[in-house]
């Protein structure tokens, strides 16, 4: 069987790297922004994560695909990946010294059926100051991540505490992938490396 991750995150292919499941990475080219924020974040994540694999389905109809969707939500705002240094800072800023929650929609489709699911974890920054914030957008590699950080590496200094699953907010909650990869009948403890 063919698995595709449709993703071009690094941190998810390591994740699923974890296993010895044979898979290939390929980027699902799904435009975002064709999905509106209607107020709650887990349906939006999952609907992201479906649009990607339907997209993928029509390039590749007998894989099994699987994609993911990571968005930060701090009522009222649901931040994706920012636009610029500016909107990285703006985010940041209103995330500190508060909890904020992180949805990862993931969805996987087998034949002509796709299932999806949501995880949702907590997470409590650190107070910080507007030239920490810029230290940190300044080290660290923050385009291509949701709210503009990373839990990982200098992350660290962001992060007071976590409630909930770690790699749901590297990307790729584990807890949600499995059960959605065992509808093709793949077993992740099959797969230990």
């Amino acid at each position: 069987m063919r698995i595709i991750l449709g993703s071009q995150s690094p941190r998810r292919k390591e994740i699923l790297d974890y296993f010895s499941l044979p898979f290939e990475q390929i980027d699902s080219q799904f435009d975002e922004s064709l999905v509106p924020f209607k107020g709650d974040p887990a349906t939006y994540a999952i609907e992201i994560a479906r649009g990607k694999s339907a997209t993928l389905i029509q390039l590749y109809p007998d894989a099994a695909i699987l994609t993911a969707d990571t968005v930060v939500y701090k009522e009222p705002y649901c931040y994706g990946k920012p636009q610029d240094d500016r909107h990285a800072f703006k985010m940041l800023k209103e995330l500190q010294g508060s909890w904020h929650s992180v949805f990862t929609g993931v969805a996987f489709s087998y034949q002509n059926q796709t299932f999806s699911d949501v995880e949702e974890t907590k997470v409590l920054f650190n107070p910080l100051t507007d030239s920490q914030i810029h230290q940190y957008l300044k080290a660290m590699h923050w385009s291509d991540k949701a709210g503009g950080y990373a839990i990982q590496f200098a992350g660290s200094l962001l992060v007071r505490k976590i409630e909930g699953c770690y790699y749901n907010v590297l990307g790729l909650p584990i807890n949600v992938v499995a059960p959605l990869l065992s509808k093709a009948n793949i077993d992740l403890w099959d797969y230990l490396k």
